[in-house]
């Protein structure tokens, strides 16, 4: 059966077909995050013959967002989210469906690249997404010491403070502060305006009884050089002050962190920090002295990205070695990248030489922001038939640092 994938006609179907499979309940804030989360002309439906009569079979979305890449370009992705089935229509083809129009779609508009992050880590695999960031979340106690022997002089120059998310130009000046970052951190993913705008937006409904977000910027001549996100949450033991900040992605330069973290690990009333979005190698772990210098260090999935046009996408961001290596391409949902490429920092052209390594797209997705990919190849997820080619590609797509983890959209 051919499914028909369409743009959305009706922003209340595709709310409540939303909410249905995130059970929730539609409130005037979700009205509004569509608004702002999604520009109209990129929601995208499925209705099956015999699927449900009020609400659509399948939806998704596409923010249109910026990605910087190892080198310090900032390009365009299509940002994949609002992906669902409705209940009573899974296991029908429509995910599939949905996400070959995605791709078709994205490919079509000259967009070489889409990233996600996943709800469910094993289902866009599938589809030739990798998995590109890996983030730590971590807790610290009140006052922990972080050494840094080497940015005190830099440091000593950072100011930081706290305003209210919500204030009038605190979105604008975190997007331009992200903004003027990112070509120093690969793998950070910068939303529109909008999105910042709705970040920034809480309804009653949604705070009921928490703190506003806070934004603790750090800046440096006058100068918004870093930022965190947090919020606070009260709570007494034993007659003393025991209270959790909650803190987001960090934004900024090393002395930037180095600052911001100082500083939250020393707010009044607070006894714990958790840190939710930290990279697997930020400096912050470095500080602490290691693993054990945090009370708790756990590891989560961040940004999945889809090289959508390899040919395309393969020459935007440099690359830390030379390689050139013929790679058989598997691709299921977007054909045209499947097939043997000549892959050299420069270009991915077409070829007709023999092999020399097989490879699912998602394995160049993986290693796209920088990540090593090294030990997919001792795992059986790739197959090498020139010894040596895997690890001379494997190099030249590793950085330095692993890519930055992503605030989630």
């Amino acid at each position: 059966m051919s499914i028909d994938v369409r743009p959305s006609e009706d922003a209340g179907t595709f709310l409540a077909t939303d909410q249905l499979v995130w059970f929730g309940e539609v409130t005037d804030a979700d009205a509004r995050h569509l608004r702002l989360g999604l520009p109209e002309d990129q929601r995208f439906v499925v209705d099956l013959p015999e699927g449900p009569e009020d609400l659509h079979s399948g939806i998704y979305g596409v923010r249109p967002m910026e990605m910087s890449l190892p080198g310090g370009t900032i390009v365009p992705i299509a940002g994949l989210t609002w992906v669902g089935v409705h209940p009573d229509a899974r296991r029908r083809g429509v995910l599939t469906a949905m996400m070959g129009d995605h791709l078709e779609r994205t490919r079509a508009a000259g967009t070489a690249t889409s990233a996600l992050h996943a709800s469910e880590a094993a289902i866009y695999g599938r589809y030739g997404y990798g998995l590109a960031v890996l983030t730590h979340q971590i807790t610290l106690g009140r006052g922990t010491t972080f050494t840094a022997p080497h940015l005190e002089d830099e440091v000593a120059g950072v100011t930081t403070h706290l305003v209210t998310m919500s204030d009038p130009g605190v979105a604008e000046r975190m997007r331009a502060c992200q903004l003027g970052n990112a070509p120093d951190f690969p793998g950070t993913i910068v939303g529109t305006p909008d999105f910042f705008t709705l970040m920034a937006t809480e309804s009653a409904e949604e705070l009921r009884d928490k703190e506003r977000r806070r934004i603790l910027f750090a800046r440096r001549d006058g100068q918004d050089i870093g930022f965190i996100g947090l919020r606070r949450e009260h709570k007494w033991e034993k007659a003393r002050p025991s209270g959790t900040v909650t803190a987001g992605t960090f934004c900024g330069g090393p002395a930037a962190r180095l600052a911001l973290a100082r500083r939250i690990v020393d707010l009044d009333l607070m006894g714990t920090t958790k840190l939710e979005n930290v990279g697997v190698d930020d400096p912050l772990l470095d500080w602490v002295g290691g693993p054990r210098g945090t009370g708790s260090l756990e590891t989560w999935d961040s940004t999945w990205v889809r090289l959508v046009d390899l040919e395309a996408a393969w020459p935007l961001r440099t690359y830390d070695g030379d390689c050139d290596v013929v790679v058989e391409v598997e691709d299921r949902s977007a054909p045209w990248n499947a097939g043997r490429w000549q892959l050299t920092p420069s270009s991915a052209r077409r070829t007709e030489a023999e092999a020399e390594v097989t490879l699912d797209v998602a394995v160049l997705g993986a290693g796209y922001l920088g990540r090593s990919i090294g030990g997919l190849l001792r795992a059986g997820l790739v197959r090498e038939h020139r010894p040596g080619a895997y690890a001379e590609l494997a190099r030249a797509m590793r950085t330095v640092v692993e890519p930055e983890p992503s605030i989630g959209f």
